[in-house]
């Protein structure tokens, strides 16, 4: 898995978990999530493409 990814599924997470502790930076846990879901979809397109080509 790649560094770049963990690290943004990482800051994904804490981002989420701050926005939800704060009402006024509720905007801040749908930037969270939808950066979680990118990373998301970019591991496993790397995961399938690579199991392909092998």
């Amino acid at each position: 898995m790649n560094i770049a990814l963990i690290i943004i599924i990482v800051i994904a997470i804490i981002v989420a978990i701050f926005s939800g502790l704060n009402a006024a930076l509720h905007w801040l846990l749908w930037v969270a999530l939808i950066i979680g879901v990118i990373a998301l979809i970019a591991f496993l397109f790397r995961v399938i493409s690579g199991r392909n080509r092998t």
